[in-house]
This record gives structure tokens, C-alpha cells and sequence, in this order.
């Protein structure tokens, strides 16, 4: 896998972390949900409580984590970050939330991955703050009642579908975030480049924001690799033709796709006859994980048309073979 895949580079950890925005007037883009965490919070603030219990979801790299770290700094919170594959017992969330202070956010990343167990001692936690933990087993089981202090629950998902309908119903509320558009990723770039002390033309940072597949996490990656270039390739200057080079280097093109992606899209062509595949077939055919194609991949190609999903599969549309200067079967004609 490449650049864009969901893993870092060591050394982009620490400028990631100095890129993330720190308040709602650094956040672009999100306006609508922006607007209805501001009231919420606000809201929280006057009743001197903690803010509700909330739910995030969307495709990975739109800003989840960094929503809830804002919210956090709004309400003086502290914040307790965890992912749902680190909770694997149910005393390792005892733990975590034995160890909660009054008015402290607790974030779930990924909480689609949670135990079913360990979701439902969350149940009551979220509800009545009482910690219920069964100790031994069979006649001589007894229950454990712990008080919680008041804590509010920020959890984020990339499948929302996949969390239990009791475990969502327990929000207070729920906000889709969507993929962003090419002027709101240009003002990131902006933003980026300037605190990376990079001198980057307008045109160069258009190029990145059009291959940048709407997404921010996507987009400030592309620009510290063509940054990598223009220090090496050129004057340390990101001007348009350096961005061109460098995005050609990493094998993305005008529309974001990369190489991982045309080969997705390629097996369904090529192997498949443009689909209906099933999914698990298609990860077999392409020697990538299931969970890979459908949190990074599918998304964006769905979003720009170039896929399908039926209940037969995934089906590789017009658009898609126009991109890779394919023709249509004519047996397909009638799915695209």
C-alpha cells in the first residue's frame, strides 16, 4: 500500500499532529455540523453539564477525531482517546472508565469494532452512569455496582451500519460528516503549507486539492510528499509542475485514484466482466483486506461514480471504464 493508505510515516506523527486544528475558527469546511456542535456545546456550558453523548460517522480522514478533540478544548475538558480493537475485555473499559474524572470526554475511535460484550457494559454507563461488571461464574456470580462520575461519550465510526441499534439509540446525537469540496481542501492546503513554513503557488496547491479524493488527511499527505519532491527535485518551491512530477511519482492521477484503486477497479473489469463480484471475492482477487477496500477505497469510488453496489456486488460503472480507456461489454449495458 501506498502513500495514501491509512498507515503514517514515523516522521509525519508529530506535523500531523501540529497540522490538526485547534478551534472552530481554524476547522474548515463541516459548516452545517459545525453550527449544531457550537449550540450544543454552548448549550451544555450554560446548564453546567457535560456535553451529550455523540455519535460521528463518515469515510476515514474527514475530521472525526479532531471534532472531538475541539470539543473537548471548548468545554475544558480533558480527553480520553482509545479505538474500539483496544477494548477487547470488559475490564479493560472498567478500567477506562473507572479512571474518568467528572466532566472528561471519553473517545471511541472505530467504536464499530467494539466487543458486543464490552458494548453492552457500556448500556448503562451511558445511561444512568452505573458501571455493572459480573464477578465469577455460575451460581456463586455476583454483581458489581459502580457509581460514574459524569462523562460525556464522543465515539467515531467509519460503518455506522455496524453498531447495534441499542448502542445507537444511546446518543444524544448523530452527525454524518461529508467528503468536502475542492475550495474548502484548497484553504486547508493553504493553512497547511503556511504552518509547515512552505512556499507553495496557488496553482500547485489546486493540483493537490484536485487529487486530494475530497478528503483533508488525504490532501495535507499528498502536500508533505510533494514538499519531500520540491526539497529534492527542485528549489524547495511547489509550483504547479513540481506538483504534476510528484503526484505522478506516487502514481496518483487528476482524479485521485491510485494505483491500489485502479487495480480494484481493474479486477472487476478484467476478472469479473465489470461485476456484480462479491466483496470477498474481489479481496482475494486483489490481495487486499476487506476492511481496507471498504473503509478507504470504496467510499471515493463510490462517491465519484465509478462503482455500484447491488445486492448481487459491486459493479463497475461507464464512467469507470471511460477512465481507464476501456469500452463496455455490451451484456453490461444495462447496469451501467
Amino acid at each position: 500500500m501506498n502513500d495514501l493508505g491509512p498507515k503514517l510515516k514515523p516522521e509525519d506523527r508529530t506535523l500531523d499532529q501540529a497540522l490538526r486544528p485547534h478551534g472552530w475558527d481554524e476547522y474548515i469546511g463541516q459548516e452545517k455540523i459545525k453550527t449544531s456542535l457550537k449550540i450544543l456545546l454552548e448549550a451544555a456550558k450554560k446548564r453546567s453539564e457535560p456535553i451529550d453523548h455523540l455519535l460521528l460517522y463518515g469515510p476515514a480522514g474527514l475530521g472525526k477525531t479532531t471534532l472531538a478533540y475541539i470539543m473537548a478544548r471548548e468545554m475544558n475538558a480533558n480527553i480520553r482517546i482509545t479505538s474500539g480493537p483496544a477494548i477487547e475485555k470488559v475490564g479493560d473499559l472498567a478500567s477506562i472508565l473507572t479512571n474518568l474524572n467528572s466532566g472528561d470526554v471519553l473517545f471511541i475511535d472505530e467504536a464499530h469494532r467494539l466487543n458486543k460484550t464490552v458494548e453492552e457494559i457500556l448500556y448503562p454507563a451511558m445511561e444512568s452512569r452505573m458501571l455493572h461488571i459480573i464477578i465469577g461464574k455460575g451460581p456463586s456470580a455476583r454483581t458489581l455496582q459502580l457509581d460514574l462520575p459524569p462523562f460525556s461519550l464522543i465515539a467515531a465510526t467509519t460503518r455506522v451500519g455496524l453498531l447495534s441499534n441499542p448502542f445507537r439509540s444511546r446518543f444524544g446525537a448523530t452527525f454524518r460528516l461529508d467528503f468536502y469540496n475542492i475550495e474548502d481542501i484548497e484553504n486547508i492546503l493553504k493553512r497547511s503549507a503556511n504552518l509547515m513554513n512552505l512556499s507553495a503557488e496557488p496553482e500547485a496547491l489546486k493540483q493537490i486539492a484536485v487529487s486530494s479524493r475530497y478528503t483533508p488527511r488525504v490532501a495535507n499527505r499528498l502536500l508533505k510528499r510533494v514538499r519531500d519532491y520540491a526539497e529534492v527535485e527542485g528549489k524547495g518551491i511547489v509550483n504547479q509542475d513540481i506538483a504534476k512530477k510528484a503526484l505522478a511519482l506516487l502514481e496518483v492521477d487528476h482524479l485521485g485514484l491510485e494505483s491500489t484503486d485502479r487495480r480494484l477497479i481493474e479486477a472487476i473489469i478484467k476478472k469479473f466482466n465489470g461485476g456484480p463480484v462479491g466483496l470477498q471475492a474481489l479481496a482475494a482477487a486483489t490481495s487486499e483486506e476487506l476492511d481496507t477496500i471498504e473503509d478507504i477505497y470504496e467510499p471515493y469510488l463510490l462517491q465519484i461514480g465509478f462503482l455500484q453496489r447491488t445486492a448481487r456486488g459491486r459493479i463497475a460503472t461507464k464512467l469507470a471504464y471511460e477512465h481507464l480507456g476501456l469500452k463496455p461489454p455490451a451484456e453490461n449495458q444495462n447496469l451501467l
